[in-house]
């Protein structure tokens, strides 16, 4: 009645309806006057999802979401590893949207690690990326001609827009997926394997995890992944990837005959 604003006579029915549905999922506690679920419960109407269930305590942990407004009825004590925050200008990502929607190319200033004083540069966003701990602009690089990631915290400025003149349906390591194939360590012991392969919801010892061709290298980086297995402790490494993954996409090869600046086409 609570919380969904009815009247006790139209939560009695909508509970009867639904009992009888399906008779063994709730019984009556006449004692204390209350439904339980019943010992062979089976939603009638969804699908329990654990990964959502956490999306939503996250959200709450995070502040992103009131408690009052979840859906999570009783909550655990909760809590998770705190990471900095980002400092991603909302007049910076309102533009970026912006230029996403029309389409257009904007004009930004934007700090590189590869030069020692912002730049000024056109590019064309076209979608946005997270990698796990930051946001990215996908966009098409006037400068270099390439499609490239750009970190939305290191747009400095933006200026004015212009006309595009790439189209989005070209940038192939965006619109390509790739499969990563994982399993446990090979030298971890057979418990410890069983572990792993419980901690990542494998089957027969592999699990495969479906990534953006442009966003592989930060997929490998967060896995650890994307350095020799050999160079931990398999304690520490804990999975390897089972199958071959070039690191780098292939609309980002360099053309025999184009500029050095056209091969480095990974996030600025």
């Amino acid at each position: 009645m609570q919380a969904f604003g009815i009247s006790q006579q139209q939560a009695s029915k909508d509970l009867n309806v639904y009992i009888e549905g399906r008779k063994s999922n709730l019984y009556y506690d006449r004692q204390v006057r209350t439904y339980w679920r019943g010992k062979n419960f089976k939603p009638r109407y969804l699908e329990p999802d654990a990964t959502e269930y956490f999306a939503q305590l996250q959200a709450v942990e995070q502040g992103l979401v009131d408690e009052d407004h979840s859906w999570i009825s009783v909550f655990p004590s909760y809590a998770s590893t705190p990471f900095p925050a980002r400092g991603v200008d909302p007049e910076v990502l309102r533009d970026v949207l912006a230029a996403i929607r029309e389409p257009a190319a904007l004009q930004v200033t934007y700090q590189s690690m590869s030069r020692p004083e912002p730049s000024a540069r056109w590019i064309e966003p076209h979608a946005l990326a997270f990698d796990g701990f930051r946001w990215h602009a996908r966009a098409f690089c006037q400068n270099d001609q390439v499609f490239k990631d750009f970190l939305l915290s290191r747009i400095v400025e933006v200026g004015e827009q212009g006309p595009v003149t790439a189209e989005p349906s070209a940038d192939e390591a965006w619109h390509t997926e790739v499969v990563l194939e994982i399993g446990p360590h090979p030298d971890l012991s057979e418990n410890q394997r069983r572990a792993i392969e419980m901690d990542y919801g494998m089957e027969e010892g592999r699990a495969q995890i479906s990534v953006r061709r442009a966003l592989l290298f930060y997929a490998l980086k967060r896995l650890g992944l994307d350095t020799d297995p050999s160079a931990r402790r398999p304690q520490d490494q804990q999975i390897v990837l089972l199958n071959a993954v070039s690191n780098e996409p292939t609309n980002f090869s360099k053309p025999a005959n184009a500029p050095a600046s056209q091969a480095n086409a990974k996030g600025e």
